[in-house]
């Protein structure tokens, strides 16, 4: 079987701005994957070239094989993209956008699908109501609907959870969830660390046009030392020598050290009893994706 999304030398530029820089990407069918980076770095045009709202330079891109420029109308078949913008039609009603966007791809017969869209992303109620008078995470839902009306193979969301609830964000991704089980590939760009974190298996992060990190999740995380470790110690206490030197006084009082694993926990500990240390408070925690990102922007 063909890869989900396949990226070669993929390059455009407008005027003196290089938003890719020869990206070479594949995504596997099936995969759930991240697509992260700093604002500019070139993730949406990334996915207006896998869309066909933008013409590269140079290079290929192909959904399941077929390529989307010389074979588009399939390409376009296999693809859904919910965009980070709002937009929509203010002239029609939830149900007629979704039978419209049905018509683009030639299906009649749809209102089995539209209707359990509906019912997944909780709009039946709003299925009659016309498009101005949602509120932006009704909305949001929509261009969710709307992507996924033609039931394509591939889904890409654009900061799908910008600007909506928390009950939103949760049954959003408990539906998008059921869809990966299904078979569904799902591209996810997101300034929302933890969701890329707990949801993606593997991810590509962009700086400037170019691919500067593209590993699973866990070997990412892997990249930091394993614990990160918050204390706060008594009046007059102080780190032991060997740790001093790696700590650094947070805001909130509390000393933050990163640790290679339990055995160097255990020896702090010791140091800390046999100097007569009080501690007041303390937290443990394991490495998160945020820490990674802004390690991998900095030595990019």
């Amino acid at each position: 079987m063909p890869a989900a999304i396949e990226v070669q030398s993929l390059a455009k530029s407008f005027g003196r701005v290089r938003a890719l820089d020869a990206i070479d990407l594949t995504v596997d069918a099936g995969e759930f994957f991240g697509l992260l980076g700093p604002n500019g770095a070139g993730k949406t045009t990334l996915i207006s070239a896998l869309a066909g709202l933008v013409r590269p330079d140079s290079g290929t891109a192909r959904i399941l094989g077929h390529d989307v420029v010389s074979d588009y109308r399939q390409a376009r078949r296999l693809l859904g993209v919910v965009p980070q913008e709002l937009v929509f039609d203010p002239f029609f009603t939830v149900r007629e956008t979704l039978r419209i966007q049905s018509g683009y791809f030639g299906l009649r017969r749809n209102e089995d699908w539209i209707d359990a869209l509906l019912h997944h992303l909780d709009l039946t109620a709003k299925a009659d109501a016309n498009m101005r008078s949602l509120s932006g995470g009704m909305k949001r839902r929509v261009l969710v609907a709307q992507a996924l009306v033609h039931r394509p193979p591939v889904v890409v969301l654009d900061e799908p959870t910008a600007g909506v609830d928390v009950e939103l964000r949760r049954e959003l991704w408990e539906f998008i969830q059921s869809l990966n089980r299904d078979g569904h590939t799902i591209v996810l760009t997101t300034h929302y660390l933890e969701e890329a974190q707990n949801l993606c298996t593997r991810i590509a992060m962009l700086k400037a046009g170019r691919i500067v990190a593209l590993d699973s999740t866990a070997n990412l995380l892997g990249r930091l030392e394993a614990h990160r470790l918050r204390l706060k110690l008594g009046a007059g206490a102080c780190l032991p020598a060997g740790f001093a030197g790696k700590a650094s006084r947070e805001p909130d009082g509390f000393l933050s050290i990163d640790l290679k694993g339990v055995d160097e926990l255990a020896a702090l500990l010791t140091g800390l009893r046999e100097a007569g240390a009080a501690i007041e408070d303390i937290e443990l925690g394991r490495p998160d994706l945020e820490r990674v990102f802004v390690k991998v922007m900095r030595s990019a």
